[in-house]
């Protein structure tokens, strides 16, 4: 992979040293993942970084019969990298909810890149920070109605990894319970909540396609406070 298209679709790269982000791609490896197919499992060592080049895959914890979305993510998004800094066994699954392509980086050679170039290394940290307030916000939030949870959901997938297009952020269509999970929405309020969003005009769902569109993401914006 040429390293301006790595620097392009991923910030953390883009403060890179060229000449040890050249380094770094010489042991990458792109995969290509079905829908529905696991990518990595919960309890397995890190062995390796993801980034994701394209579609989406969700993040989860599996008890018993019961599942547990804790995130989604999409091109540009990186997963994997807490359990190869921490070194220690992963604590999440994740599949690929669309077709997925993905780039792999060895975890002694991406522990070794971020030693060797500081910047990166302070970016990744702030990665890392930014992740955890976002999930600071969503508890802060636990207090709001559920139509401003539900809404400040979409619209952080929608700014983080959707497409812009003339009818709005494009996002995968994500299925209720999975919206439920990550705004702490009881899957009936969050039914409620899409199909009055949707009736607003400010959701348009492509179910053959699988897209979800925010149709005025200013208004949703304005609408959580944002």
């Amino acid at each position: 992979m040429e390293i301006e298209t790595l620097s392009e679709t991923f910030p953390l790269f883009d403060v890179a040293d060229p000449e040890l982000l050249e380094w770094l791609t010489t042991v990458a490896v792109e995969k290509e993942y079905a829908p529905r197919q696991k990518i990595i499992t919960e309890d397995a060592w890190g062995n390796a970084v993801y980034f994701i080049l394209s579609g989406w895959v969700k993040v989860y914890q599996q008890r018993d019969d019961e599942i547990l979305t804790l995130d989604v993510l999409g091109k540009g998004g990186i997963f994997g990298e807490i359990a190869v800094l921490d070194e220690a066994p992963r604590l999440t699954n994740v599949i690929a909810l669309t077709k997925v392509n993905i780039l792999t980086i060895p975890a002694q050679r991406f522990l070794q890149f971020l030693f060797k170039d500081a910047q990166v290394h302070h970016r990744m940290l702030k990665m890392i920070i930014k992740r955890w307030r976002k999930v600071n916000q969503r508890l802060q939030l636990s207090q709001e109605a559920p139509l401003v949870r539900v809404a400040n959901i979409l619209l952080n997938l929608g700014e983080t990894y959707g497409s812009d297009t003339s009818l709005g952020l494009e996002i995968f269509n994500f299925s209720t319970h999975e919206i439920s999970d990550l705004s702490g929405v009881s899957f009936e309020d969050t039914a409620q909540v899409l199909e009055r969003m949707t009736e607003k005009g400010w959701l348009q769902i492509d179910k053959k396609e699988q897209i979800l569109t925010l149709s005025n993401h200013k208004q949703i914006s304005q609408l959580i406070g944002n």
